[in-house]
Parts: C-alpha cells; sequence; structure tokens
C-alpha cells in the first residue's frame, strides 16, 4: 500500500473512532416477564373460552346448562344422571383461553405459559378411586391424551388433589385434599411447552394466603403436536369404588393467563 492509501486509510478509521465515542453503550439484554395476555371476566360468560364441552351427549337436558355463570364465578354441575359420549365418564368442560369472538391464544412448542384462578371445590365433590379431573392440559381434537391433569384422586382411602404429567404417569406434587374443601384455593401453574425433555411445569396452590404447595419438574415431554390447550370443569369416571360420586360443583374464578416473553 503508497503511503497517501495509508494516510486516507488512517484518516477513515479515526474518523469512525472518533464517531464512535459518546455513543451510549450497548444495553444489556431485557429480562423475561410475565406479560399478562388474557383476563375474562364473569360478564364474557362462556365466551370467555375457545369451546364449551356441556353435556355433548345431551344425556341429561333437565340439568341443562350444566355450565354457566353465577356472580363473578364459572360454574360446573355435575349431576349423577349425567353422561359423557363414552357412557363410562362424566364430562362438562370449557376449553382455550378466547381473546376475541374469532381469535384465542395457541400455546406452541417453545413458549412458556402461565395461568392463575381461584376455584372453589365443594366437600360434595370428592376424590376418586378412578380418575377425577379438574383441569387438564391438551392437544386440540378428538383422540389425544391428556399432558398434564390436575386430579382428585384417593390414595390409600386419603383424598388428595395431585399434578400429573399423563403419558409418563410421572407425579408432579400431591396434597390433602380435606383442608381445601369448601373454600377457595388459589391455583397458580406454569408450563414450557417442549417436546421430549424440552418443557417443565410448576404447580403452586395458596389457601387463605398460606402456600400450600409449590413442586415443579423440569426435563420433560409437554408437547404432543400441533398445541397445547388448557381445560377446566368436572371429568370423571364412573368406575370409583369408594362411594364418592354425587351431585356435586366446581366454581372458577379471576382467571388469568400471562405469557413469559
Amino acid at each position: 500500500m503508497n503511503t497517501s492509501r495509508r494516510v486516507l486509510l488512517g484518516a477513515a478509521l479515526g474518523g469512525v473512532a472518533s464517531a464512535a465515542v459518546g455513543l451510549p453503550a450497548a444495553q444489556p439484554a431485557r429480562a423475561a416477564s410475565w406479560q399478562l395476555k388474557w383476563s375474562p371476566s364473569a360478564s364474557d360468560g362462556l365466551g370467555a373460552f375457545e369451546t364449551i364441552e356441556d353435556d355433548r351427549a345431551d344425556s341429561h337436558p333437565g340439568g341443562q346448562p350444566h355450565i354457566h355463570t353465577t356472580g363473578n364465578n364459572w360454574r360446573f354441575n355435575m349431576h349423577m344422571a349425567d353422561r359423557d359420549t363414552s357412557t363410562d365418564r362424566q364430562r362438562h368442560e370449557v376449553t382455550g383461553l378466547r381473546t376475541s369472538s374469532s381469535s384465542y391464544l395457541k400455546w406452541t412448542s417453545g413458549q412458556t405459559w402461565r395461568i392463575t384462578y381461584s376455584m372453589y371445590i365443594p366437600s360434595s365433590l370428592k376424590a376418586t378411586t378412578s380418575f377425577t379431573h379438574i383441569m387438564q392440559m391438551k392437544q386440540p381434537g378428538t383422540g389425544s391424551s391428556p399432558i398434564v391433569v390436575q386430579s382428585l384422586r384417593r390414595v390409600n382411602g386419603v383424598q388428595t388433589i395431585e399434578l400429573k404429567l399423563f403419558e409418563s404417569d410421572t407425579l408432579v406434587g400431591r396434597t390433602d385434599l380435606g383442608p381445601l374443601h369448601d373454600k377457595w384455593t388459589d391455583v397458580d401453574f406454569q408450563i414450557k411447552v417442549g417436546n421430549g425433555s424440552a418443557g417443565s411445569v410448576r404447580w403452586i396452590l395458596k389457601s387463605g394466603g398460606t402456600t400450600v404447595i409449590d413442586k415443579s419438574k423440569t426435563g420433560v415431554d409437554t408437547f404432543l403436536a400441533d398445541r397445547v390447550r388448557p381445560k377446566w370443569g368436572i371429568y370423571r369416571s364412573l368406575g370409583d369404588t369408594s362411594g364418592s360420586l354425587q351431585d356435586c360443583h366446581l366454581l372458577l374464578t379471576d382467571l388469568r393467563g400471562y405469557q413469559l416473553v
């Protein structure tokens, strides 16, 4: 390189360096935080949800609607006469998080979501020896197994509430149901949607401001295909052997959905 070109290049580089002086320092990456994406009220009625499964077999017209709002709550009524399309079980559930008449939230692989709400479990809604689910995470469509279930289960004769990863039968946490009967319980459920070992879940229950249980599982499978969709309500088998089945109901309120972004 000749002398004149070296001088010109040095001047140009010096100009760039001079221009860089005084620029603000690079900002650190913003920490991820929970962003509120869904906050329905009972005044939205059943329009808060993507779909409704209220006596889809039309087994008990006299009891309809089994799912409705009352005051600030969503109420799910279950009668002994009710049957699902599979007649060995009962199901009244709502699915998904609707944000408008034409849109709803879609939980896809790699995303992290959080649901908080309060539930009232009366003593008439008992734990059973067979399945009684009051929240599920599922892939939309028929025929797919649940991904995560929050269930009322009798264990050695004791009524409990538990959270499990369904396919692997992995217990996330379990606690006595008795102290939670006939009062409001706050639920905080978090899920990282991931295939294989890329997923995780966290489950927190609080009663009267006191943490009853706070359990997590990482490195777990929380994705089947397409997307994940929450479900709430009463879905229970009639195969209980403890005599615990009776007319009952479930109340939900203050439903919120957050995404970690």
